[in-house]
């Protein structure tokens, strides 16, 4: 989380898990089943989206004119197929895709930006140092062997891991 920079994070969870969010450095934490984030939380200046088009489009409502909304679930927009070098026909597609988020955020003074997860030989080694420096704490759920791999697919299907699933493959 980016506390170490000095954010105010806030993030939503299941009751079960508050404890844990609050240990990784959550300031504010949410029990998404009892209350609804976009009307307790307001005057962000980013919201990481991981969720769907409701967490999406809710999102606006928590962050200040001049705020960015990120996802890494979508959709897709016009800057992410220019960078992603796809043909004219294809950024237009995407522009298409995120017309509306575009447009909404617009009207709310907010920018709109759709990142795509990938390998990053620079972001990783810094990761690894603020994981190393303990800024940043991994939390691992279960490890199974890769024999196993189609038991820890059937367990990340269920949404009980709390962390990350790995697959040993040595």
């Amino acid at each position: 989380m980016p506390k170490h920079i000095g954010a105010t994070v806030a993030t939503t969870t299941s009751a079960a898990n508050v404890d844990l969010v609050r240990s990784l450095g959550a300031d504010v934490v949410i029990d998404y089943k009892k209350e609804d984030f976009a009307k307790v939380l307001n005057g962000y200046d980013v919201v990481l989206n991981s969720l769907g088009k409701d967490t999406l489009e809710k999102s606006l409502k928590v962050l200040k004119p001049g705020g960015k909304l990120i996802s890494i679930s979508g959709p897709p927009d016009i800057a992410f197929a220019k960078e992603s070098g796809v043909n004219w026909f294809f950024q237009q597609v995407m522009r298409l895709l995120s017309f509306h988020i575009r447009r909404r955020a617009k009207r709310h003074g907010i920018r709109y930006s759709f990142v795509f997860m990938r390998a990053n030989g620079e972001q990783l080694s810094k990761i690894t140092s603020l994981i190393e420096s303990g800024v940043v704490r991994q939390v691992v759920d279960r490890i199974f062997p890769f024999q196993a791999t189609n038991e820890a697919m059937d367990y990340l299907a269920t949404g009980r891991a709390k962390g990350k699933v790995v697959i040993n493959v040595r």
